[in-house]
C-alpha cells in the first residue's frame, strides 16, 4: 500500500488547483478511477495495533526480582523433597501473578477509540451521480457530500455550499462551531483556523457543502494523532518507580547476607550443607515481603473506590498514588475550567453597562445595573435589544429531566437565555412580530438578519453579527430617550474593552422600513441601522473550579491552562482562574518559534498556552518532565489523546469527553469538572501515605524474620521459625493488618504541603532507623521467648509456636505505632480512630488461635498448643514492643 503523498498546505491552494492536482471534477472520479486509487492509497482506516494476550500478560507478572528470588527458594526446597515449603511458595507467587493480570487494563484502547471515530457511511459523487458508499472506500480525488449531523468521513478542501459550520472542538479544543468558507488562505494559517478544511473525525453542526478528499486513513490530521499517540510510551509511575529500586536493593542484600550466613554455618558452625540451604531459603523467604504486592493493589482499589464516590473513575491502578505525587497540572479549558455552555455576562448600551448574573442555558439569574436588578420593561434600549437578540435567533431551549437543552447554535442560546433572564415575553413577541424572511448567517458577511411584520404591515430588520461589521453599517444608535448619530469611536472602545476581558463581542442593531415587501435582501442591510448596543459574551469559569484551583497552589502545585482557544480568551479566562497573569498567552506560533530548551524555560514562567495543537502539548508535557515535573493532564478531545497518554496521569472528561480521550486516559472525570480533579489529587496523597505506612509497617517484621534466623546459627540452636511458618505470618499479616492501612483516613493538611519531589525514594533515614529498631524488637523478643521454652523443657514445635505468636502480638503493637509515625499513639483518636484496624487485629487473634490449636495446621506447619499461661508472656512481648516504640517516638519529636 502506497501512502499518499499530499502537498503541504492545501488550504493555501484554490479548488481549481487541488480539483488539478487530484485529477478530478464536478463529476468526481469514475468508478474505475476510485478502485485503482484505492489499491494505490488503500483503505480509508486507521491501523490495527498488535495486542497482548491474556497469557502474556499474566506470564510478565514474573518478570520481577523479588518473584525470581522467591521461585528460586520453592525450587530448591523442590529438590530437597521439601513439598509443602515449595507448594507454600509457588502458591504466594501465582496468586501475586493472577491479581496483577486482573488489575492490568487494555494498554492499547485508546487507539481503537480513535479508529472508530472514522465515519461508517460517506456520500460522494462518481460518474457524475451521487452514491452512498462505505466510508473506507473513499480514495483522495473523491468529492464528498455534507450536512448537517454528518461526521466527516476524510480530510477534505471545502469547494463550495453554504452556511456550513462544523464542531472542531475534539481535534482543534475550539470551544464553538466554526464556519467554514471556500477561499484560499495564507500557507502560515494554523490548523484552528483553517476555514476552508474539513477534518475527519469532526461534525457538521449545520449547513451543507461539498469537499474533495485529500487525505484518507493514516494521512488524515486523525490518522496523524493515531500515529503519535502509537508512539508514545507507557509511562512507569513514580511508586512502581520506588518499589523497583527498592526491590532491586532488597535482592541484592537478601542474597549477600543469605550467602554469608550459608557459609558461616557450614565453616563456622560446622552444619551440613544441606541444613544450611534450607536455612538461607528460609532467610530469603523472610526477607521478602510476598505480601506487598497484594497490599500495594488493595490500597490503589480502596483509593480507586473512594475516588469513584467523588466521581473521578480510575482506569489504571498505579495512577491513584501518582495523582499524590503531581506538581503541575495541564488543565483544557472549555468544559473543565469553564462550563462549555456559553453565556451572556456583560450588556452595553449607549447610557448604560448592565451585567448578567447566572452561568449556562438555566435561564436562572438576572441582569443588574449598578447592583440593581433590571428587566424587560424598564429600559427602552435594552427592550430593543432584548427584543432582537430574542427574535433574530434559530435555537431553542428545552427543560429535559431537570436539565436545559440547547437545540442550536451556543451563541444564540446565550442569547435566548439572556430573553429569559430578562422576563421578557418572547410568545407574544413571536406573536405580535411574526418572521417573514431570513438571511443565516455566513462567513462571508458575519451577521444574521431577519425580516417581520407587525400587523399593520411596518417591516422591522433585526440584525446580530460581529461589531465591525454592524458598526460599518449603522448610522445612529439608541439612546435612553431618543435617537441620535453614531458614536463610532466610543462604541470600538466598548467592544475592544470587552474583548480584552475575554468576552465574544456581538452587536445588535434593528432598521425600520415602511413598506411592505415580504422579502429581505442584503441592500436592506447595507445602511441606515439603528446600533442598539453589544453584548459580551463568554464560557464562563466554573465557580467551583477558581477554589479547587487555589486548592491546589496552596499545595504547591502548579496549573496551566493548554487550550485550543484563541490567546486574548484565554489569557482572560486564565486570570479569573488565578492561572497567569491575565495579559500574557503563548500561543502555537510562539511555541513552533523556540527550540526543546528555550521551551523548558519558557514553561517555568508561562501558564497558559493558547491555539494549541496536538504537537504543541505534547512538547509542552515533554518540556515540563524535563524540568523534572511530574504532569497531570487534563482533555476531552481526540487532540489530547497524545498529551493524555504521555503525561504521567491523564485525565478525561467523562461528560462531554471522546472515547478516544477516555481511552487514552488513566482517570476519567465524570462531571467534567476540574474541582474533582482537586479532590482526585488529595486522594492520591492519602494512597501514598497510606501506602508508605504499610511498607513501613511490613519491613521490620521480614528485618526480624530474617534476622532471628541469623541468630539461631550464631547461636548455635535451631531455627526458631521455619520457611513455611515465615510464609504464615508474612500472608496473615499482610492480608489482616497491613490492609488495616488502606483504610486509613486523610491526615490533617495534606493539602497544604508542597508535593513529595519526583526522585525521593520510599527509603530516608527515618525509615532506616525505624526498620532496624523495630526489626531489633521482632528478634529480641520472640528469640529470648523461644530460648526460655527450650530450656524450660519444653518441644521444639512449642517453643516455634510461641516465637511465632509472640511475633504477630509484637506486629499487632507495631500496627498502632505505625499509623502516625510521628505523634502520639497514646490517644483514643490513635487506637480507635480506624474501626477497620481493630477488625483486622480481631481476625488475626482468631487465625493465630487456629495455627495454635488445629491439628491438621499442626501437621502442616510443625507447630503445638500453647499453655494458657503462655498467652501472658505472648501479650507481655506485644505490650513491651509498643510502649518501647512509643519512647522512641518521644525522643524523635524532642
Amino acid at each position: 500500500m502506497k501512502p499518499a503523498t499530499p502537498a503541504p498546505h492545501w488550504h493555501a491552494e484554490d479548488t481549481a488547483q487541488v480539483m488539478q492536482h487530484w485529477q478530478s471534477s464536478d463529476d468526481g472520479l469514475s468508478q474505475h478511477a476510485a478502485a485503482e486509487r484505492l489499491q494505490r492509497y488503500g483503505r480509508n482506516s486507521l491501523p490495527q495495533p498488535a495486542a497482548k494476550s491474556l497469557w502474556l500478560r499474566f506470564v510478565l507478572q514474573f518478570h520481577n526480582l523479588l518473584i525470581y528470588v522467591l521461585l528460586a527458594a520453592a525450587l530448591g526446597t523442590l529438590l530437597l523433597a521439601d513439598y509443602v515449603d515449595s507448594a507454600v511458595i509457588f502458591g504466594v507467587v501465582l496468586i501475586n501473578a493472577v491479581i496483577g493480570t486482573i488489575q492490568e487494563g487494555r494498554a492499547e484502547s485508546a487507539l481503537a477509540a480513535i479508529r472508530n471515530m472514522l465515519a461508517l457511511q460517506a456520500t460522494v459523487i462518481r460518474d457524475g451521480e451521487r452514491h452512498d458508499v462505505d466510508a473506507s472506500t473513499l480514495v483522495p480525488g473523491d468529492i464528498v457530500l455534507l450536512q448537517s449531523g454528518d461526521k466527516v468521513p476524510a480530510d477534505l478542501r471545502l469547494l463550495d455550499g453554504r452556511s456550513l459550520r462544523l464542531d472542531e472542538a475534539a481535534l482543534t479544543g475550539e470551544s464553538l462551531p466554526v464556519s467554514k468558507d471556500f477561499a484560499a488562505l495564507p500557507a502560515a494559517t494554523p490548523l484552528a483556523e483553517r476555514r476552508n478544511m474539513a477534518y475527519a473525525g469532526t461534525l457538521v453542526s449545520y449547513g451543507q457543502a461539498r469537499g474533495l478528499v485529500i487525505a484518507t486513513g493514516r494521512d488524515t490530521e486523525l490518522g496523524r494523532i493515531n500515529a503519535m499517540l502509537d508512539e508514545v510510551g507507557d509511562n512507569v509511575t513514580p511508586l512502581m518507580r520506588q518499589l523497583d529500586q527498592f526491590a532491586r536493593w532488597l535482592t541484592g542484600a537478601t542474597l549477600l547476607v543469605a550467602s554469608i550466613t550459608l557459609l558461616l554455618g557450614v565453616y563456622w558452625r560446622g552444619h551440613s550443607w544441606p541444613d544450611m540451604f534450607m536455612a538461607g531459603v528460609g532467610l530469603a523467604v523472610a526477607a521478602i515481603p510476598e505480601g506487598l504486592p497484594a497490599i500495594v493493589t488493595i490500597t490503589l482499589a480502596i483509593g480507586v473506590e473512594r475516588m469513584a464516590r467523588q466521581r473521578a473513575i480510575m482506569r489504571k491502578l498505579p495512577a491513584v498514588e501518582t495523582l499524590g505525587a503531581v506538581t503541575v497540572i495541564c488543565s483544557d479549558k472549555t468544559g473543565t475550567l469553564t462550563c462549555n455552555e456559553m453565556t451572556a455576562g456583560r450588556i452595553v448600551t449607549r447610557d448604560r453597562q448592565l451585567r448578567v448574573s447566572g452561568v449556562g442555558y438555566a435561564p436562572e439569574g438576572g441582569l443588574f445595573h449598578d447592583d440593581a436588578p433590571l428587566h424587560y420593561g424598564q429600559h427602552a434600549p435594552l427592550d430593543a435589544l432584548l427584543r432582537a437578540a430574542a427574535l433574530c435567533n434559530d435555537a431553542s431551549l428545552q427543560h429535559v429531566a431537570g436539565q436545559w437543552q440547547l437545540s442550536g447554535d451556543p451563541t444564540e442560546g446565550a442569547l435566548l437565555t439572556l430573553a429569559h433572564k430578562a422576563q421578557l415575553p418572547l410568545a407574544s413577541l413571536q406573536h405580535s412580530l411574526p418572521r417573514q424572511d431570513a438571511i443565516p448567517f455566513e462567513s462571508e458577511h458575519r451577521f444574521m438578519a431577519t425580516l417581520h411584520h407587525d400587523h399593520d404591515g411596518h417591516r422591522l430588520i433585526l440584525l446580530k453579527g460581529a461589531p465591525e461589521v454592524l458598526l460599518a453599517r449603522a448610522s445612529h444608535q439608541q439612546l435612553e430617550h431618543g435617537i441620535a448619530g453614531l458614536e463610532l469611536a466610543f462604541w470600538q472602545q466598548q467592544a475592544q474593552q470587552l474583548a480584552g476581558d475575554g468576552y465574544r463581542v456581538l452587536a445588535i442593531a434593528e432598521r425600520r422600513q415602511a413598506h411592505c415587501s415580504s422579502e429581505l435582501d442584503f441592500a436592506d442591510t447595507e445602511g441606515q441601522l439603528l446600533l442598539l448596543g453589544l453584548v459580551g459574551m463568554i464560557d464562563p469559569p466554573r465557580e467551583e473550579a477558581a477554589r479547587a484551583v487555589a486548592l491546589c497552589q496552596s499545595a504547591g502545585i502548579r496549573i496551566k491552562m493548554i487550550t485550543g482557544d484563541h490567546a486574548g480568551t484565554a489569557a482572560a479566562i486564565g486570570g479569573r482562574l488565578g492561572i497567569g497573569d491575565g495579559l500574557r498567552a503563548l500561543s502555537g506560533s510562539d511555541i513552533d518559534a523556540l527550540d526543546d530548551a528555550a521551551l523548558a524555560l519558557a514553561v517555568r514562567d508561562i501558564d497558559v498556552f493558547a491555539r494549541a495543537s496536538p504537537e504543541h502539548k505534547l512538547r509542552l508535557i515533554a518540556a515540563l518532565k524535563h524540568n523534572g515535573e511530574v504532569v497531570a493532564m487534563t482533555g476531552d478531545g481526540v487532540n489530547d489523546a497524545p498529551a493524555l497518554k504521555q503525561a504521567d496521569v491523564g485525565v478525561a472528561m467523562g461528560g462531554k469527553g471522546t472515547e478516544a480521550a477516555k481511552e487514552a486516559a488513566e482517570m476519567v472525570i465524570t462531571d467534567d469538572n476540574f474541582a474533582t480533579l482537586a479532590l482526585a489529587v488529595r486522594e492520591g496523597r492519602t494512597v501514598y501515605d497510606n501506602l508508605k505506612k504499610a511498607i513501613l509497617f511490613i519491613l521490620p517484621t521480614n528485618v526480624g524474620q530474617a534476622a532471628i534466623i541469623i541468630a539461631a546459627i550464631l547461636f548455635g540452636v535451631a531455627l526458631p521459625i521455619s520457611p513455611v511458618q515465615i510464609l504464615w505470618v508474612n500472608m496473615v499479616s499482610a492480608v489482616t493488618l497491613a490492609l488495616a492501612f488502606a483504610f486509613e483516613p486523610t491526615e490533617h493538611g495534606v493539602m497544604r504541603r508542597p508535593p513529595r519531589p519526583p526522585q525521593a525514594g520510599l527509603i530516608d533515614a527515618l525509615f532506616v532507623w525505624r526498620l532496624a529498631f523495630v526489626g531489633a524488637l521482632m528478634v529480641a523478643l520472640p528469640f529470648a521467648l523461644y530460648l526460655w521454652a527450650l530450656d524450660g523443657g519444653h518441644s521444639q514445635a512449642l517453643a516455634s509456636t510461641l516465637a511465632v505468636n509472640s511475633m504477630v502480638a509484637i506486629e499487632i503493637a507495631y500496627l498502632f505505632n505505625s499509623r502516625h509515625q510521628h505523634t502520639s499513639a497514646l490517644t483514643l483518636r490513635v487506637l480507635g480512630g480506624n474501626r477497620i484496624a481493630l477488625w483486622c487485629v480481631a481476625i488475626l487473634l482468631l487465625l493465630q488461635l487456629a495455627f495454635s490449636y488445629l491439628p491438621w495446621l499442626h501437621t502442616l506447619f510443625g507447630t503445638a498448643p500453647p499453655a494458657l499461661s503462655h498467652w501472658g508472656l505472648i501479650a507481655a512481648s506485644g505490650v513491651l514492643a509498643f510502649l518501647l516504640i512509643e519512647a522512641e517516638k518521644a525522643l524523635l519529636r524532642r
